[in-house]
């Protein structure tokens, strides 16, 4: 059976170049000891991979290395960046919005029941959260404003430099979840504007288990560490250091970095070829924007058929009908209901993502199934 791979803003697999470095810093004849083992050469070595490639993971976001926290993945990251910061007061208000990862929400929520005050604001009508939106939304106690770069269900993508602007005058800092963005979009912190920001490396063709939090090195950006042991990473997370992860980590951004330009095009191109054919089919609704998107994401609703015999019906296609973090879940998408979808469209929602290996041929093949699924539903 004929098994075509369109979700790669869950995950991608990871690159065969990055897997090899990772193998050479496991066993007894690679690289394998602790980084944090400063009395033998071992640990020196390790220590000097694991420094090397935070000079890369650095370069991929234009940070200093200085400014990289290693973490196990974004979802750690974002926790790191939220808690973190506002754990350096008693009180305030956050502003993020309701269309953000479970990993923001939730960690908003867990901060409201410690006494924050949380301002989710609302996408507009295409979708997109507006720096006029923060603008309004600002009070003189606000600590922290967490917006993503891409949605990870819709793919639309937030202005951050034009928020980075609103927040020139005032002493919230700027967090942002990068997690679908990096490797997907240039990246320059600096640009962006941003205090802290998430990325992992698992969805730009590095293992899973390994991120980072780029925390911007400044007086006013104090992060309190999460996870004590040992005062690791500057004291803002504590753990034994991964090596494999974090050299696979770098081997992802060092091949992102070569390539970007054409991927990003690659990705566009069989974005747009599967959207046209989607339209031609019928009865199906854009539900990402037309042109503030990542190129890899195309999230539609299906009218005219249930959502979940849908999804089951396309089974040779790995697509989601949302978040991987929620895709156990039967209840309509959040963020289609955010962006005012009707519940029969929201439980019909699919997320196709496209990426580094899929080809014309799969494209090609994904909307004869869906067409012929579609037939026989309708």
């Amino acid at each position: 059976m004929n098994l075509v791979y369109l979700d790669y803003a869950a995950t991608t697999p990871v690159a065969a170049e990055v897997a090899q470095v990772m193998a050479q810093h496991l066993t007894l004849e690679g690289n394998f000891a602790n980084p944090a083992s400063r009395s033998h050469r071992f640990g020196w070595q390790a220590e000097e991979a694991v420094e090397s490639a935070r000079i890369a993971v650095a370069k991929l976001i234009g940070a200093s290395n200085r400014e990289i926290v290693w973490t196990s993945g974004a979802t750690e990251s974002n926790n790191l960046a939220i808690k973190g910061v506002l754990e350096g007061f008693e009180s305030g208000h956050v502003i993020t919005s309701s269309i953000e990862h479970k990993a923001i929400l939730d960690t908003c929520d867990y901060m409201a029941g410690k006494g924050f005050e949380i301002t989710y604001l609302k996408p507009g009508e295409e979708g997109l959260i507006s720096p006029e939106q923060v603008k309004q939304a600002l009070r003189p106690n606000t600590r922290l404003v967490s917006l993503m770069l891409v949605n990870n269900e819709i793919g639309n993508v937030t202005d951050i430099k034009a928020v980075s602007k609103v927040l020139s005058n005032h002493d919230a800092l700027l967090h942002c979840d990068a997690a679908q963005g990096t490797g997907k979009l240039e990246i320059d912190v600096a640009d962006l504007g941003v205090d802290l920001m998430s990325i992992c490396a698992h969805k730009m063709y590095g293992p899973k288990g390994i991120g980072a939090l780029y925390v911007r090195k400044s007086p006013e950006v104090k992060v309190y560490q999460q996870i004590h042991g040992g005062g690791h990473e500057r004291g803002m997370r504590s753990g034994t250091l991964a090596t494999h992860q974090i050299v696979g980590f770098a081997k992802a951004a060092e091949l992102v970095m070569a390539n970007l330009e054409a991927e990003i095009a690659h990705s566009l191109i069989l974005r747009d070829k599967l959207w046209a054919g989607l339209e031609v089919i019928g009865g199906i609704e854009r539900n990402s924007h037309g042109t503030q998107c990542s190129p890899n994401h195309l999230n539609v609703s299906f009218s005219g058929v249930d959502g979940e015999i849908l999804l089951a019906s396309l089974a040779q296609l790995a697509v989601s009908s949302g978040s991987a973090c929620n895709s156990a879940s039967v209840a309509p998408s959040y963020v289609l209901k955010a962006l005012g979808v009707a519940d029969e469209l929201a439980h019909a929602g699919i997320r196709f993502s496209v990426g580094r290996y899929t080809t014309e041929a799969d494209i090609d093949f994904a909307l004869a199934e869906v067409e012929r699924v579609l037939a026989a539903l309708r």
